[in-house]
């Protein structure tokens, strides 16, 4: 098959490398795609926000299947677009796009669908916003409704920071996104990101992870789009993964239905496990980043089997195969970072540390200079991926890797994975 892979971060990394892996594959292209995704196809210099251009290219290109990888493109209707004109795409619909493009949105349908999640106030402007939160009380959470890469959620500790993010979205900080907010009770326990591959009708579980978005060691300072992950989440056993399912992924993949807008693509449920069972914090409708990176080594079927068992509504007829090892991956960001990233510094040896045993370097924010030299473009620049018996074994894998990479003009977590490891203690 002809694949077009539209992204350009380490998740668009992750996923062109075990793409081109498949037997099926015989051509790989990757929009915009970065200098990590260049060695598994060909990138594509295409401005992916313009769909005719993408159609274009997928007719002459003879494209037999376009698989987006980042949000924005889904919410757009890019899949609408291209199946409109008979392109085979994996990913949602505009609408089903919506349960990660609008958080207001996810919020109705829990409540429509009877799907535990905490309790929340949608509002348009300030003065209600910040009279229920006065009401509430602190901690509590001010979400941007829309699209904001991450950065639109604030876990206020006290009631002047949660009024100050008020200020700060509906002020315009976070662009359109921030025009209606929701406002939701601090949920209480252990986060876990858990994935599902669903084809409309059947819902399969994929692994799941674990994902350190706060930019600082010991999960300090501001939210990030995330500095580190792991595979498998140690709380996600075999019984857990069954009453999510049950609670959470099939409730919604029914409502989905019922509405005449059925989800097909990857629902990434951002979960906290309470003392009163999963609750569903949000949800994303691909893969997540750094998720990504540390599922795909893991995953030993065929990502393409996979893709294609969903646009054929017959998930119910495959079993992916996962490793036992576990996968851990450290980001390495820009200093600045998630701030103003500074770019164009110079990084050096990240072809020493992907020798290493184990250890994969997938780029995000990178470029090649005119002299070839490898820069930093963006705010999280590598992820630096190692796998292992278990977590700690993947984790020291994994630093042995960043420390080879000769990176002044970077940072990163030292404590990526504390959690599963002091669990494990």
């Amino acid at each position: 098959m002809r694949l077009l892979l539209i992204g350009s971060g380490g998740r668009e990394h992750a996923l062109a490398l075990k793409l081109s892996h498949s037997a099926r594959c015989k051509a790989l292209f990757i929009a915009p795609g970065n200098p990590g995704t260049a060695q598994c196809g060909m990138n594509v210099a295409l401005d992916v926000s313009r769909h005719a251009d993408v159609i274009a290219f997928c007719k002459n290109e003879s494209i037999d299947l376009v698989i987006i990888g980042p949000e924005a493109p889904l919410v757009a209707g890019l899949v609408d677009d291209l199946e409109a004109v008979g392109i085979k795409a994996f990913g949602p619909s505009k609408v089903a796009a919506q349960l990660e493009g609008s958080k207001a949105f996810t919020k109705e349908l829990c409540v429509e669908a009877h799907i535990p999640t905490a309790a929340f106030k949608r509002v348009t402007d300030a003065q209600t916003a910040k009279a229920y939160i006065r009401q509430q009380g602190a901690p509590i959470v001010v979400k941007a409704d829309g699209l904001a890469a991450g950065k639109g959620v604030v876990v206020a500790e006290t009631i002047e920071e949660a009024e100050a993010a008020v200020d700060a979205m509906f002020g315009g900080s976070l662009g359109q996104a921030g025009a209606e907010l929701v406002i939701e009770e601090c949920l209480i326990g252990e986060e876990a990101s858990f994935f599902a591959i669903v084809d409309g009708t059947h819902a399969l579980a994929l692994a799941s992870a674990q994902d350190h978005k706060r930019v600082g060691d010991g999960d300090t300072g501001p939210n990030t789009g995330g500095m580190g992950a792991y595979s498998p989440a140690p709380i996600m056993d075999d019984a857990m993964t069954a009453r999510v399912m049950r609670e959470i992924i099939m409730p919604t993949v029914e409502a989905m239905m019922k509405r005449g807008t059925p989800f097909r693509g990857v629902l990434f449920a951002g979960l906290m496990i309470t003392k009163d069972g999963p609750k569903l914090i949000e949800y994303n409708t691909r893969f997540g980043d750094p998720e990504c990176e540390v599922l795909m080594p893991r995953l030993e079927s065929d990502l393409l089997d996979l893709i294609l068992a969903t646009i054929e509504t017959r998930l119910d007829q495959v079993t992916p195969l996962w490793s036992r090892d576990a996968a851990l991956t450290v980001v390495m960001a820009a200093t600045g970072y998630p701030g103003t990233p500074e770019t164009g510094s110079e990084i050096r040896k990240t072809d020493d540390a992907a020798r290493l045993n184990n250890v994969t370097i997938y780029h995000a924010g990178t470029a090649l200079r005119d002299d070839g030299a490898l820069v930093a473009k963006g705010g999280r620049v590598l992820a630096v991926t190692a796998r292992g018996a278990t977590i700690a074994e993947a984790q020291i894998r994994a630093y042995e890797a960043v420390k080879v990479i000769d990176w002044p003009g970077g940072f990163y977590r030292h404590d990526i994975g504390w959690r599963a490891i002091e669990k494990t203690r």
